[in-house]
């Protein structure tokens, strides 16, 4: 990130600055799967990691490489690689990096289907401990010699738990483990896990940073600050062809990417990419109605919980304060006993019953009945997931409106 400009400005002139064909303000949408060379070399040195260039666009794309710039700008990183969505960064990076017997650290408040993706690790000869990621203390004694990864998300989806980042990053330091943040739930707006000596950091594009539900998208982002030399799992022929910081992301793209084939359209990178110009002016304007919700819901009679970690009652709060620039858009409230969760649900007229998040809209979804449904009772209760949790993804529209929306809602309890 260039620090004599700020974050937007950055974003807005980031496809310019790389001289896109004919003056195009906006890296064009390059749908080519295959390129051609005038001399067969220069697809040999391609192939060979000698050159810069394409061969074929499952690993790289013109336009997608326009994103991965952008993404890596506003991280403030050194290299992203984009994949077709946030799970298949997910996956593809754990796939590249890992081995059967290795161990990981992760946060037992991970996403439903992020948990999921992590049964099918441990089923293939992976190890993983589920901590939880608030208590430095739980992850200092879930280590092991073959540890080799530690997972956290910077705000739990749903019940907004705020993992110990600064203490984890100096922990995972200290160790010479890789230390990988998924930043969905802030983006790079809000916050940036290099500032806790993050390695690797995952975003579901298609949420924040894409920002309008019109296109899948994922992407893995190296800070600089992992030393790869001496990780083991490396392959020898990158390590001959490959300058040693770029190491980890070369093999993620090479095999979380191409041989996993969870490669993004050029088409929605380009949606993605133009969406991101606006991500501060929707977050900013999303954080304030949340609070302002999140506000009106803690003091309603018939609500018997809300998780925001802009309200001072929030566990992690003072933490939530001292890292981010705002609260995100992110919170989930439990109605009291007795209340059908599904009828109040279906009283909103504005908010949509819908299972995304960082939409333009606000977005509302039964927790334990959707997203959270195959992880049975047991493993909800163990996660503080209530039977009547309803997800919030809050969005732009006038504030004055969401909240009369909700008291209309609970007019008919």
């Amino acid at each position: 990130m260039n620090d004599k400009k700020g974050f937007t400005t950055t974003i807005l002139h980031s496809d310019r600055l790389l001289k896109p064909e004919f003056g195009a303000l906006h890296q064009p949408i390059h749908t080519a799967v295959t390129w051609g060379f005038e001399d067969v070399q220069g697809l040999v040195n391609v192939f060979q990691n000698k050159a810069k260039g394409y061969a074929y666009s499952r690993q790289g794309n013109p336009t997608v490489t326009a994103l991965e710039h952008k993404v890596t700008q506003m991280e403030d990183g050194m290299a992203t690689v984009a994949f077709s969505t946030g799970m298949a960064a997910i996956s593809g990076t754990i796939l590249a990096l890992l081995k059967a017997g290795d161990h990981i650290i992760a946060s037992s408040y991970l996403f439903g289907n992020t948990r999921s993706v992590m049964q099918t690790y441990m089923d293939m000869g992976l190890a993983i401990t589920f901590v939880d990621a608030t208590s430095i203390e739980e992850v200092k004694n879930a280590y092991q010699e073959n540890t080799r990864m530690v997972f956290v998300e910077t705000i739990a989806n749903p019940a907004t738990q705020v993992a110990a980042l600064g203490p984890i990053g100096d922990f995972c330091e200290e160790k010479a483990i890789i230390y990988m943040v998924d930043n969905t739930m802030t983006s790079p707006y809000i916050f940036r896990p290099v500032t806790v000596k993050a390695s690797l950091v995952i975003n579901s594009l298609t949420k924040y940073i894409g920002g309008h539900a019109d296109a899948l998208g994922g992407s893995v982002t190296d800070t600089g600050l992992y030393n790869w030399v001496n990780f083991p799992n490396i392959a020898e022929v990158l390590r001959e062809q490959i300058r040693p910081e770029m190491l980890g992301i070369t093999q993620i793209r090479k095999r979380g990417l191409r041989d996993s084939g969870g490669t993004l359209a050029p088409e929605a990178a380009h949606t993605i990419s133009v969406g991101s110009e606006t991500i501060a002016l929707r977050l900013e304007r999303a954080s304030a109605n949340a609070l302002a919700l999140a506000q009106y819901l803690e003091a309603h009679p018939l609500v018997s919980k809300v998780y925001y970690p802009g309200l001072k009652s929030h566990p992690q709060h003072e933490l939530a304060t001292g890292l981010f620039k705002g609260y995100g858009g992110l919170m989930s409230f439990a109605l009291n006993d007795g209340i059908d969760c599904f009828a109040f649900l279906n009283r909103l007229k504005l908010v949509i019953k819908s299972s995304n998040l960082g939409d333009t809209r606000t977005l509302a979804i039964p927790v334990a009945h959707t997203i959270f449904f195959e992880l049975g009772a047991e493993r909800r209760a163990e996660m503080g997931i209530p039977d009547s949790m309803v997800r919030l993804s809050i969005g732009i529209e006038d504030q004055k409106d969401i909240l009369n929306d909700f008291k209309t809602a609970f007019e008919g309890c």
